[in-house]
């Protein structure tokens, strides 16, 4: 979800880039990855320049706020307050003309029963877990190789 915001930031940062003239397109050039941050990740020299940017160009401000604003929404235990908080930043969007953060909150509205899921405590499982049993699912598939039966394999990985 998260690549997909980042994404949506970067379209808007582009876009503000062709549509400036002159001195102003420097502050936007090659901030990329200043905007992808969140800021406490910045060295002094990037929270420097994102100030600076961000003062420079109030739609990438407007942007940069909502970005970091969405990441509270996985901090939520009840699907009743991430749901109360989600419609909140999407009524945000209302008057701000940003099409690809709308675009951004239709598709999470698309898959808003896996994001309701995530916010039950029992469904949290930590990521290294899950890369780990990616990875042990892959050498079974590796080491069947030639194997005809789907169902044998199935029954490795369960095992």
């Amino acid at each position: 979800m998260l690549r997909h915001l980042n994404e949506a930031i970067d379209k808007i940062r582009k876009s503000e880039y062709y549509r400036l003239t002159g001195d102003d397109r420097k502050f936007v050039k090659g901030q990329k990855y200043t905007l992808l941050s969140h800021r406490e990740n910045l060295s002094t020299d990037g929270k420097k320049a994102l100030r600076t940017l961000l003062a420079a160009n109030k739609r990438l401000n407007t942007a940069y706020v909502l970005k970091e604003q969405f990441g509270q929404l996985w901090d939520y235990q009840s699907e009743a307050w991430a749901r109360k908080f989600f419609d909140n930043w999407k009524t945000s969007l209302k008057w701000q003309r940003l099409k690809p953060y709308e675009n951004f909150a239709e598709m999470i509205q698309r898959h808003w029963d896996g994001i309701a899921a995530f916010c039950k405590s029992e469904n949290k499982v930590s990521l290294g877990f899950v890369e780990g049993l990616n990875n042990k699912i892959r050498v079974i598939q590796r080491r069947s190789y030639g194997l005809r039966d789907e169902e044998y394999l199935r029954l490795k990985v369960l095992t």
